[in-house]
């Protein structure tokens, strides 16, 4: 969904402010508020819309998401001379409740909440040009939202305070317990997936909503990071099932503009440069400015300022017996010193990269395989769910429940792509004859199909709860990082807070 219509919605905008003086704020007939609005389908669709345009803000998939979730993970460095001080801070896992970064996801994600609410809570308002599945659908929607959002705050938040009316008040809300935050999740996911339609309905403008495959596909990683396997399963059989989904042939079709919404993508973030702006830097999600700067934060040619890992490269296979790694999804994933980028039309010298040129740089989500320098606006999506992703979710599953011999197949599709076609487990790197075995060879199937794809913090966060993890990337996350800090200005502003709140070790 090319969010054109984003316009109309900042007129609901002002439905986050509350009129307790009705003599001093007289209702203006000319002017739309949440007494006024959501009289129609087309205005209940707007609605959403500008939930969903808060997605695209910079304080989100825009910009700052893909800088904390690398940032905190073990599959990033920095690589460029301007990382500013709050992301070297996420990086060096030596940042406090003031930081930035952190601050900006937390209000990203409270945004998309407080919009999803409004949807919810005037849903019923809506009489005219409006049918009952359009209705039903847009609920969907603002459920799968506000539980994408919840999903991303209690995983790295633990207990946070749980919204379901928009805010009328300056007063917040107390921390509610992660069972009730995860009761939400599934909740809002369980009424999401009888409502929302299978991903083939949607045509035109509506491509890019959520369908009922997202919301399934949601549900299993939300039961998948609870260690809850028998849960995730059948949502995971349900989108496999469904025939819907399927892996494309080229892997590199995941990650370039002309081949969004392909059949590999369950769910992703609509971007596009025919809406960019000058002020996109500041995007709040309020107008439209559907680009991100993945490009020219992560681009070789460009500010470089996160690149990949030294444990990251050398995590990929040397299948051959020669000196080179050859999981073709190095290239696929990276760009070195003497790849072709331009169409084929530039080579990457040393004089055209900043830094330590003998590093790789990220070729996922980079403009540059189609055109000579990168733009501060890109105009790729951001892929969230994506079928290979789903599979291995099923591989891990299978793996935990019943064993190795029924998650191998899982395993095996995903290295069987014709564009990677990976020897099939067992190989010498990888024997698969135990659970715990198989549980390596799916956290090493993970890490390099999913590299760059801001999958990797959570996945670590979540095995280390569950005793799975081989061994503890960076120390410092057993302890006080293992939970963010709860930002000082929420604690600050929301009157439902005290210090005593803040998270262990903050």
């Amino acid at each position: 969904m090319k969010t054109r219509k984003i316009l109309s919605t900042l007129l609901i905008l002002i439905s986050g402010v509350a009129c307790d003086d009705e003599k001093l704020n007289p209702i203006n007939p000319n002017q739309l508020s949440v007494e006024t609005f959501y009289r129609t389908g087309p205005q209940l669709v707007a609605a959403v819309n500008s939930a969903y345009a808060s997605l695209q803000a910079n304080n989100l998939y825009n910009r700052e998401y893909f800088f904390l979730q690398d940032l905190l993970s073990d599959d990033c460095d920095t690589g460029g001379p301007q990382l500013e001080a709050q992301r070297a801070q996420v990086l060096n896992h030596v940042f406090d409740a003031s930081n930035p970064l952190v601050s900006a996801n937390w209000r990203g994600w409270y945004r998309v909440i407080h919009r999803a609410n409004l949807v919810l809570e005037n849903s019923a308002s809506a009489t005219e040009d409006i049918t009952e599945n359009l209705r039903n659908r847009v609920i969907g929607e603002a459920r799968f939202l506000r539980a994408l959002a919840y999903y991303e705050l209690v995983s790295l938040w633990g207990d946070v305070p749980l919204m379901t009316s928009s805010a009328t008040s300056p007063n917040g809300n107390p921390k509610a317990p992660e069972s009730e935050v995860y009761a939400l999740i599934i909740s809002d996911l369980t009424d999401a997936i009888s409502k929302l339609p299978v991903r083939s309905e949607y045509t035109g403008s509506d491509v890019g909503r959520a369908s009922k495959g997202a919301a399934q596909a949601l549900a299993a990683k939300v039961h998948l990071f609870k260690g809850d396997f028998a849960l995730a399963k059948p949502f995971l059989q349900e989108v496999i099932s469904s025939g819907e989904y399927r892996l494309v042939d080229r892997y590199l079709d995941n990650f370039e503009e002309e081949t969004e919404n392909n059949a590999e993508s369950i769910w992703e973030i609509q971007f596009s440069e025919d809406f960019g702006a000058a002020d996109a830097w500041n995007a709040d999600g309020g107008g439209i400015a559907e680009v991100t700067f993945r490009g020219q934060e992560y681009g070789p040619t460009a500010w470089r300022n996160v690149i990949p890992s030294l444990p990251l490269f050398e995590e990929f296979e040397r299948v051959s017996s020669g000196d080179e790694k050859d999981d073709p999804r190095i290239s696929y994933t990276f760009f070195q010193i003497g790849d072709e980028y331009n169409g084929g039309n530039s080579i990457l010298t040393q004089d055209k990269v900043q830094g330590d040129t003998e590093r790789a740089s990220w070729r996922k989500y980079q403009t540059i395989y189609k055109r000579d320098a990168e733009n501060l606006q890109s105009g790729i999506n951001f892929r969230v769910i994506r079928y290979a992703d789903v599979l291995l979710m099923m591989a891990e599953v299978e793996n935990e429940l019943s064993g190795p011999a029924m998650a191998l197949p899982y395993l095996n599709q995903v290295r069987a792509r014709p564009s990677v076609n990976m020897p099939p487990y067992p190989t010498a790197n990888y024997p698969v004859a135990s659970q715990a075995q198989v549980r390596t060879a799916i956290q090493h199937e993970r890490r390099v199909e999913l590299a760059g794809e801001q999958i990797r913090n959570r996945d670590i966060r979540r095995w280390r709860r569950q005793n799975t993890l081989p061994s503890e990337p960076i120390p410092t996350w057993q302890g006080k990082y293992d939970l963010l800090p709860i930002p000082l200005e929420e604690i600050d502003n929301n009157s439902a807070l005290t210090n005593a709140d803040q998270n262990p070790g903050h």
